[in-house]
């Protein structure tokens, strides 16, 4: 059973294509982790080695018992000897604990430093990074590729030296004690590899693709076992269809499953067998001498367990290049996300932004994405993962696994510039209003303001200072956005609304409630304040969670607002309370608003005009209404049917 840990990380790891390129420069960077370890791995080092000797000296004892104290029948020398075999084990028992106390304290310790290093360095990528990446893949490489690294340095390096060491000794001290016998026990090891090597390989693809018909069917469980899911089927009267689906995918997985149970059972019954052939040879051989007396039995005992010691340490060497590779696989992986530079950097001599008065100044801003984003993650090959499984219902191919063409807001991307020639200024206390068509740039602009995205030329400022040269966390702690998909934890009210200022009191969290017109309905809630929300604030309606968004926002207590004003799904009432609510938070701010209300267009100090990332007109709503021009079309298609509504709700 010395293979199963071998052949079953085989089996988990990584595809049999990826081959990694070891190189000294990687081998320094791996080492770099584990430096601060290396103490640890050599106490590692050293009780395996020790308890490697004191496996040696069993088959020495028995040895000796069976030669000369049993015929001299002499028992104190037995008294000795038994108590031998009973303190070896105890002893080795005792050192194995220790063993796997540093092993742990090493691997725990190498994981949590590289997923440290992984989420510090993904928190600090921009918002292109996210939309072209896989939220799956990112946690495929916080979680399973760390821990394959880490098996680097914890498992593996120790694994190799001590088989080679084992290796060595073990055959060094069968020679010793027979050398005929020693040669006649490694002749068997060609059929021995060349057996582990293909039946391991054929286990290894079918328990691959067990792993991948359990994604499947684990996909189909979760894309309908879940509120959207199961309201969709009951809609359309589909339980039937999605019996005989999931019937289909389990009936697969059993039928694998026997496949793979009775091959692995052909496995280690034929490693079993070579293993006794030669176990078989060296008594048959070792027998003949004895009866030959050139030989004692204590001798052939001892070469018997030595034997087996042999044979597992010579199979981990064989495994070791497999087990190696994978963790530098993982390894390579790990430093890739690293290596993603960053897009929004912050400079060295970045200075903090203090307390300010809300100038927002747009100078000449040109801004676009790329077609071709550059520091992407490769797509990667996972087995058993629902990431994976591209087409969930149907189980054929699909989109590409990594990316899109869409930016954030929905926009589709282009070589051309999404906003040209971008110049405006907002003092504090004023409103801008943002309309235009759908893909005009508006939501792009408002992604800058917080430098989630940086302009390829002009620049952006806030009370003369330019947006580049400041912290990005100053930046943050004056700028308040509310998106248009407002996001919440899955967590109680009091803590969703927290994020926006985790020291506030009680008193100031429920004033900013009150401000955005959510106080009531949270102190009606079951548990009031310490309500959980569901995922992404399922449990809540759209407005309550755009209120709760803008509570907390509230509660930031930011000089410049950025809001997308998405209301249009939201009833009358919803509407009605959210429009108060903004009365009162934009009272001295510096706000910057996509309208989609014709009361936020009216109250404006300005509205810019956009279209195809242009700014083609600006002015106030009659101003704007006289000119005639792509205002006053909008007017009339948007925003004018709106107004009986907007009347009727207040």
């Amino acid at each position: 059973m010395f293979m199963i840990h071998s052949y079953y990380s085989r089996i988990n790891g990584n595809s049999p294509d990826e081959k990694p390129k070891i190189t000294r420069g990687l081998l320094k960077r791996v080492w770099s982790y584990a430096r601060p370890y290396r103490w640890l791995v050599l106490w590692m080092l050293l009780l395996t080695l020790a308890t490697t000797g004191l496996g040696l000296l069993t088959p020495l004892i028995l040895r000796d018992l069976i030669d000369t104290t049993l015929p001299n029948k002499d028992l104190t020398r037995l008294s000795w000897l038994i108590a031998a075999l009973l303190t070896i084990p105890l002893l080795t028992s005792f050192l194995n604990v220790v063993l796997r106390r540093y092993n742990s304290r090493v691997g725990e310790g190498v994981i949590s430093d590289l997923r440290l290093a992984m989420f510090s360095h993904l928190q600090r990528m921009s918002l292109s990074f996210f939309t072209h990446t896989k939220s799956g893949e990112l946690m495929s490489r916080l979680n399973n590729d760390v821990i394959g690294a880490q098996t680097a340095i914890s498992n593996t390096f120790v694994s190799i030296v001590t088989s080679l060491i084992q290796a060595v000794v073990v055959f060094s001290v069968m020679v010793t004690l027979e050398w005929r016998l020693a040669l006649v026990s490694v002749a068997i090891l060609p059929l021995f590899f060349w057996a582990a090597h293909h039946l391991g390989n054929r286990l290894r693809d079918i328990a691959r693709n067990q792993l991948d018909l359990n994604a499947r069917m684990n996909a189909v469980a979760q894309e309908l076992l879940n509120i959207s899911g199961a309201l969709l089927v009951k809609l359309f009267g589909r339980s039937s269809e999605e019996d005989r689906r999931f019937k289909q995918r389990s009936e697969e997985v059993r039928n694998i499953g026997i496949k793979r149970a009775v091959t692995g059972s052909l496995f280690f019954a034929s490693i079993g067998l070579l293993s006794a052939i030669g176990i078989a040879l060296v008594y048959g051989v070792g027998g003949y001498f004895v009866i030959q007396e050139t030989l004692t039995i204590g001798t052939i005992v001892a070469l018997g367990v030595y034997l087996t010691t042999l044979y597992g340490a010579l199979q981990t060497l064989t495994n070791a290049p497999v087990d190696f590779a994978t963790s530098m696989v993982s390894f390579e992986r790990v430093f890739e996300v690293l290596d993603v530079p960053l897009d929004i950097k912050e400079k060295e001599n970045a200075r903090i932004l203090g307390k300010v008065r809300g100038v927002l100044e747009f100078k000449d801003v040109l801004f676009h994405y790329e077609r071709e984003e550059k520091g992407l993650l490769r797509e990667v090959r996972r087995f058993g993962q629902m990431e994976d499984v591209v087409s969930v219902l149907s189980g054929a191919g699909g989109a590409p696994r990594n990316g899109g063409e869409k930016d954030a807001a929905g926009a589709e991307r282009t070589n051309g510039e999404v906003l040209e020639h971008i110049s405006f200024r907002a003092e504090p206390g004023q409103l801008v209003a943002l309309v235009g068509p759908s893909g005009a740039g508006k939501t792009t602009l408002t992604y800058l303001i917080p430098r989630l995205y940086d302009p390829v030329a002009g620049q952006i400022l806030i009370d003369g200072h330019d947006l580049m040269d400041v912290t990005l966390d100053s930046l943050a702690a004056q700028i308040g956005m509310v998106t248009q998909e407002t996001y919440l934890f899955h967590d109680t009210v009091r803590t969703n609304l927290l994020y926006g200022r985790p020291d506030a009191t009680q008193t100031e969290v429920e004033t900013a409630a009150k401000a955005a017109n959510i106080h009531k309905f949270v102190k009606g809630l079951p548990q009031g304040y310490e309500t959980i929300v569901g995922e992404r604030g399922y449990r809540l309606s759209g407005g309550e969670k755009q209120r709760l968004a803008l509570a907390r926002v509230i509660l930031k207590n930011p000089r410049i607002l950025v809001l997308d004003e998405a209301t249009s799904s939201l009833d009358s009432q919803s509407e009605y309370l959210i429009q108060e609510a903004l009365k009162h938070v934009m009272v001295g701010r510096t706000s910057i608003v996509i309208a989609h209300r014709l009361s936020t267009i009216l109250a404006a100090d300005i509205i810019l005009v956009l279209d195809h990332g242009h700014i083609v007109e600006r002015g106030t709503h009659s101003e704007l209404l006289a000119l005639g021009g792509l205002y006053a079309n909008l007017y009339e298609t948007q925003f004018r049917g709106k107004m009986n509504n907007l009347s009727s709700a207040e």
